[in-house]
């Protein structure tokens, strides 16, 4: 492993602020003190600071600040989960917990910031160290597209990293293309006729439409979709009825829908109206069909995943850069990469001999904190080489 002295000198700071922040979770839109925290980081190293972006998000600047930029990302939100486990800095915030790695993400981001302006940054580029509130289901990425994050200067390629407890600490994974899903939800009510159970023939059941839907709609996975492609939809709650006698007037279905290209997620969505019209009109039923959109596919532009691939490689040897999964899971640095090229790629943070291996979003995650000084170090690299080509190409 190839780690700098000026990451090494901070793993102390790094650790601590990590912890820190694991200690004071705070959930979507309400990461005041961690932004405070943030923001004050930012200006004691001489960054320009713009606070209350999307409400708590903050955004540090170093260099040209009417050049093009390199954003760098991390998200700081925590989830509403109750912590067990049983360490000296475990939530002191019931119910809420870090247990996604955001707080190693700011942590990591800090660190980054502070080696990045002790030198300046090259002509006619800016770095733009971006602090994003509610990841986890807000869509805080969004609104500080609305409220204006890539430009001012404008954004001309965005990395961010992700600790990922289903890699070994010391091993990066990085992937051109695809890498994470969308993720969109819906809700479908039946209305039909109700009645007694003994007399079905004076009804229009929709508890047998809503089995009849969840089976067909089985069927545009594996015959609609591309084998070579991927998607998910699952059909995760039912409500209907009250007793074993008594066939209801409606029936709710919740589903989420998955998939890695706008194309499929696309072809899905339409698939899944299509057949609810026409089961539901088949059984003289009326619909209601509300779909929301979340998040869109996490896709990884090429130039910049290979440099940061490089920097991956320099940092942990090419052995030790694997080829990110695919993984049907959602992330809302999607919004990001839908505007501008860019890279997200996973830094490996499980240690089985220390006993930190638990999933993400789990009671129990934790990480080994040496990821925390090979994320810094890939970020660090990827930064640089990227801006050294922003200000190659603006002197052509």
């Amino acid at each position: 492993m190839n780690l700098s002295p000026e990451i090494l000198s901070l793993r102390d700071d790094t650790v601590a602020l990590r912890r820190d922040f694991h200690q004071h979770p705070e959930l979507g839109f309400r990461e005041t003190r961690t932004a405070g925290i943030v923001a004050e980081r930012l200006r004691s190293l001489g960054l320009s600071v713009a606070t209350g972006v999307a409400t708590t998000g903050v955004i540090g600047l170093h260099g040209d600040a009417f050049g093009r930029a390199v954003l760098l990302r991390a998200d700081m939100d925590a989830l509403p989960l109750t912590e067990e486990n049983e360490v000296a800095y475990a939530s002191q915030n019931p119910g809420v917990m870090h247990a996604c790695g955001h707080d190693g993400h700011t942590a990591m981001l800090l660190s980054v910031a502070k080696i990045l302006s002790q030198t300046p940054a090259p002509r006619g580029v800016c770095y733009k160290f971006v602090f994003q509130p509610a990841e986890e289901g807000g869509g805080g990425a969004r609104v500080m597209i609305d409220e204006g994050a890539p430009r001012d200067p404008e954004v001309a390629v965005a990395v961010a990293a992700h600790l990922w407890n289903d890699l070994p600490v010391g091993k990066l994974g990085v992937r051109a293309g695809p890498v994470l899903a969308s993720a969109d939800h819906f809700v479908v009510t039946l209305t039909g006729k109700g009645g007694h159970g003994a007399m079905p023939h004076q009804t229009r059941d929709p508890i047998v439409v809503a089995a009849e839907l969840i089976l067909a709609w089985q069927t545009i996975v594996s015959r609609n979709v591309d084998p070579v492609d991927s998607a998910a939809l699952t059909i995760g709650a039912v409500e209907a009825g009250t007793v074993a006698n008594i066939i209801p007037d409606r029936a709710r279905l919740k589903g989420t829908l998955r998939a890695l290209s706008p194309a499929t997620r696309q072809r899905v969505i339409d698939r899944v109206e299509t057949i609810l019209k026409g089961v539901t009109a088949a059984h003289e039923l009326t619909h209601e069909f509300n779909f929301t959109t979340g998040y869109p596919p996490t896709v990884n532009t090429g130039e910049p995943t290979e440099v940061v691939r490089q920097a991956a490689v320099e940092t942990v040897g090419a052995g030790n850069v694997v080829e990110q999964d695919l993984v049907m899971g959602a992330e809302d640095m999607s919004f990001f990469l839908q505007q501008v090229p860019g890279c997200f790629f996973v830094v490996g943070s499980r240690n089985e001999e220390k006993g930190l291996a638990a999933p993400h979003h789990n009671a129990r995650f934790d990480f080994d904190e040496d990821a925390l000084l090979v994320g810094a170090e890939t970020m660090v690299r990827a930064a640089r080489k990227l801006a050294s080509q922003l200000a190659a190409d603006g002197e052509d």
